[in-house]
């Protein structure tokens, strides 16, 4: 019986320790001019497009992704593959890629440059900033606390202030974004959005 239990709590530890082992692996590097040169086509329409706009029925601008986080980037093509994040043409795009496309793809836009501008008050937004976003985000949000966490300076307003809203709404699943984002008002949102993207950064547009 104690021999039988030895060998089951070895086993039990050998397969946590390969577990381990495996977690610590470095994530395969991604190749920027393979994507460069073939995966990029499905891109460009959209984000490779300077101040491009959505279609009707809601019309803001598409996010600038260059020079965006890499991990942030993988972590939102998952989120549209998976359903996470509800938008139809990045869902299908998402739903096309392997990881390692994804991991190519953040290899070659998460690289530097950038600005924007707003219907909000941006000071209202940097003390309401300065409460709700600063700890992840940074206070002027360039200084995100985790590789997947995105830079929000420079990005367009009114792509910030439709993710806060589909965040509050449920189009975007993120348990912490949403209990951020439920109490804000839609005035609160074009603060934090104006704040945010009259801010330096180093998004640009990229083709």
């Amino acid at each position: 019986m104690a021999l039988r239990f030895l060998k089951a709590s070895l086993g039990a530890a050998l397969i946590l320790g390969a577990q381990a082992a495996l977690a610590q692996q470095p994530a395969p590097a991604g190749d920027a001019e393979l994507a460069h040169r073939d995966k990029t086509a499905m891109c460009v329409g959209c984000h490779g497009i300077q101040g491009y706009r959505t279609a009707f029925p809601e019309v803001y601008h598409v996010p600038k992704i260059a020079g965006q986080q890499p991990a942030y980037l993988i972590s939102a093509l998952k989120a549209y593959k998976s359903g996470d994040r509800s938008h139809p043409s990045m869902r299908g795009i998402a739903a096309s890629l392997s990881d390692q496309d994804m991991t190519d793809l953040a290899a070659y836009y998460g690289v530097p440059a950038g600005t924007a501008r707003a219907r909000g008050d941006a000071e209202s937004g940097k003390a309401k900033a300065a409460q709700a976003c600063a700890a992840c985000h940074g206070p002027d949000g360039n200084q995100p606390s985790a590789p997947d966490q995105p830079i929000l300076a420079g990005q367009y307003a009114d792509y910030l202030a439709k993710a806060l809203h589909d965040y509050k709404t449920g189009k975007r699943n993120h348990a912490i974004m949403k209990g951020f984002a439920t109490p804000l008002s839609k005035e609160d949102m074009e603060d934090l959005a104006a704040w945010f993207s009259s801010q330096k950064s180093r998004l640009h547009d990229q083709r």
